[in-house]
C-alpha cells in the first residue's frame, strides 16, 4: 500500500490540474496566508490582460528556453548536478516554478525536485505553453502578501497590467529571485541593474516566445 501512495498522489494532483486548466489556482503561499489569517492582495486576470512585456520579462530573466523545453531544462540540472557551484538557480524552468508555486512548498530539497520535475513535465503538456505562463503571473508572489501580476502592478506602480511598460516588467522580474527583500517599486541599486541587464535581454529573446501567440 504504502509503495502505491506516490502514484495516488500523483493521480490526485493531476485530477487538481484538470481543474485549473479552467479556473485560476491559489498558490500554496497564498494558503497559508489565508489559513493564519494574514491578508492576501490578488486579482487574478487572463494573460490577454497583462503586458506582453512582463512575460518576455520573465522568460528573459527565468527561462529564456521556455517556449523550446518541455517543462524541464535537463541540460542545465546536468550542469548543476555537475557543478555545485553553478550560478543558476538550480535550473528551475517557469513551469518547476509553477508547479512549486501551486502544488508544492519553498526550499530546496531533493524530494521536491522529485516530485517537481514529473509534474512539471506532465502539466506543461496538459496546460500548454500559454496557459502555464498566465497561472505563473498570477501565483507569482510580488511583495509581502502580494500575489500576480494585476495586483503587483497596482501595488507598485499604481497601474493595470495591461499598461505595464517594458523597464516596468523588467524591475518585476528583477525581484522575483527574492520579492520580499527587493522591492520593484522601490529598487535599489542592484536590483535596477539587474533590472537593466533583463531589459537588454527582452530585445534578444523576443523572438523566442511564439509559444505565448493564440
Amino acid at each position: 500500500m504504502l509503495l502505491l501512495l506516490p502514484a495516488i498522489g500523483f493521480v490526485l494532483v493531476l485530477g487538481l490540474a484538470l481543474v485549473y486548466s479552467a479556473v485560476m489556482p491559489p498558490s500554496t503561499l497564498m494558503l497559508g496566508r489565508w489559513l493564519t489569517l494574514q491578508p492576501v492582495s490578488r486579482d487574478p486576470v487572463p494573460l490577454a490582460r497583462i503586458a506582453p512585456a512582463l512575460p518576455l520579462a520573465v522568460i528573459a530573466s527565468e527561462d529564456q528556453r521556455f517556449c523550446l523545453d518541455h517543462g524541464v531544462d535537463f541540460g542545465a540540472i546536468r550542469e548543476v548536478v555537475e557543478d555545485e557551484d553553478s550560478p543558476s538557480r538550480g535550473a528551475s524552468t517557469l513551469a518547476m516554478q509553477t508547479v512549486k508555486n501551486v502544488f508544492l512548498w519553498p526550499g530546496r530539497s531533493y524530494i521536491r525536485k522529485a516530485i517537481e520535475i514529473p509534474l512539471a513535465l506532465a502539466l506543461d503538456t496538459l496546460w500548454g505553453k500559454r496557459r502555464m505562463m498566465e497561472i505563473y503571473l498570477n501565483v507569482a508572489e510580488w511583495g509581502d502578501g502580494i500575489y500576480g501580476a494585476q495586483a503587483a502592478s497596482q501595488h507598485w506602480f499604481g497601474k493595470d497590467a495591461s499598461r505595464l511598460t517594458r523597464g516596468e516588467a523588467a524591475l518585476l522580474a528583477a525581484v522575483l529571485p527574492n520579492p520580499i527583500t527587493r522591492s520593484a517599486g522601490r529598487p535599489s541599486t542592484g536590483v535596477r541593474r539587474r533590472a537593466a541587464r533583463i531589459q537588454a535581454l527582452m530585445g534578444q529573446v523576443e523572438g523566442l516566445t511564439g509559444c505565448l501567440r493564440r
